[in-house]
């Protein structure tokens, strides 16, 4: 199993009448999430798409436990929980700075072939950065 956590600060326009973060905001603290566990992982979205392989989500599970405000700093802790194949799944958490745990979400990704459009394996490169982590 992977881990790796990030910071997030919650914007002013991130926020909903009420004050609470808007629901559906939650989806792009998954995307840095996602981003920055690759990036640390030596594996980029970037490179990934320029050597032809494209990461569109499949499905996007979340359960909301409290809310997030302004200024709130949230922490984002994304696993990835198993070796990907064609598919890859990172399940998060976001926590406020008082550790409480705000929500915690699922996502599905799939890995494309750019040309083709059809499903192809993870890049291999990826696969062995992984490695260590599921032996």
């Amino acid at each position: 199993m992977f881990s790796h956590q990030t910071t997030v600060r919650v914007r002013y326009a991130e926020t909903d009448k009420m004050g609470y973060v808007y629901y559906g905001t939650y989806a792009q603290y998954f995307e840095v999430g996602r981003v920055e566990a690759l990036r640390s992982l030596g594996m980029s979205y970037r490179r990934m798409e320029e050597e032809g392989v494209m990461l569109p989500v499949r499905d996007l599970k979340v359960t909301y436990h409290k809310p997030a405000f302004y200024d709130d700093l949230l922490t984002v802790r994304t696993t990835i929980v198993a070796m990907p194949s064609v598919r890859i799944q990172f399940a998060y958490e976001v926590r406020n700075e008082a550790g409480e745990l705000i929500n915690e979400a699922v996502t599905t990704l799939v890995f494309i072939d750019r040309e083709t459009n059809k499903l192809c394996h993870a890049p291999e490169e990826l696969l062995v950065a992984l490695a260590p982590h599921f032996s």
